[in-house]
């Protein structure tokens, strides 16, 4: 028996969403009902994603092909939905490195990319949801943004700026039931993992397969995440339910985080 979350019907952006951590959390809210716009940087793996999504869940599905970190991209993701009753933000993260080899413009990429965007995004939505009072964001930042990776410092940057600017937004939008959540991912199958255990082989000097047994040595669960249980995550904060849930930073990572805060 499936849960009934209360949102079938309604529209939602899930930016970045043809493939990974996005696309797990667009076909879990069109599982709920949801009809979506779908988003990626390629126009035919988007347009596929969007007839894909369409087909298995029955909901309407509109793909836009746009880069979320520019003007021109958001424009074209809110001409197609504008007045989204649910915003999922999320993007891919600037690729890893060592911080001396980062000047300022890489640095205001990432910013761009993992932290204004997602403001930008909510700013240009947030005062329709306010007026139906209803509205759900949820923000896709990273688990380092409660324990550091070294080597993704511009994520981790840009996406601890997001997070501080989340806590205070959501306490001003609870009272109009629109709710802002964070989403941290840890360790998912998805192609920025793959390219995180090639960087860290290389860079230790061993082969891929033993940093991906290092990698799933650090986490409780034995293996890494599937993005169909981290959208599964998503769908139910975007449900009626999880009204009360407001500014939070849910951490979804198997374990590897050892902390109680």
């Amino acid at each position: 028996m499936s849960i009934d979350y209360g949102i079938a019907g309604r529209w939602a952006i899930v930016c970045a969403s043809t493939r990974g951590l996005g696309r797990g959390c667009a076909e879990a809210l069109a599982r709920a009902g949801v009809n979506l716009v779908v988003n990626g940087l390629d126009p035919d793996r988007t347009a596929a994603a969007a007839g894909e999504i369409a087909r298995r869940f029955g909901v309407t599905v509109k793909g836009v092909a746009a880069d979320v970190a520019t003007t021109e991209g958001r424009a074209r993701l809110l001409e197609a939905c504008p007045e989204p009753d649910i915003l999922v933000n999320n993007a891919g993260g600037p690729p890893p490195g060592d911080f001396r080899a980062w000047d300022e413009a890489a640095w205001i990429a990432a910013l761009r990319l993992n932290m204004l965007s997602a403001i930008e995004m909510i700013r240009a939505t947030v005062d329709a949801m306010i007026a139906r009072r209803f509205g759900r964001i949820v923000n896709i930042t990273s688990s380092a943004v409660k324990a550091p990776i070294p080597e993704l410092g511009l994520s981790n940057g840009a996406r601890a700026g997001l997070t501080g600017f989340v806590a205070g937004l959501a306490r001003q939008l609870a009272p109009h039931g629109v709710t802002v959540n964070n989403l941290l991912p840890g360790r998912f199958r998805t192609d920025r993992l793959e390219a995180n255990i090639r960087y860290n082989a290389e860079k230790e000097g061993i082969d891929r397969d033993e940093m991906e047994r290092r990698m799933l040595a650090r986490i409780p669960a034995g293996r890494f995440g599937d993005p169909a249980e981290f959208g599964a995550v998503c769908a139910f904060l975007c449900s009626v339910q999880a009204g009360y849930l407001v500014g939070q930073n849910i951490l979804v990572d198997g374990g590897a985080y050892p902390g109680t805060f």
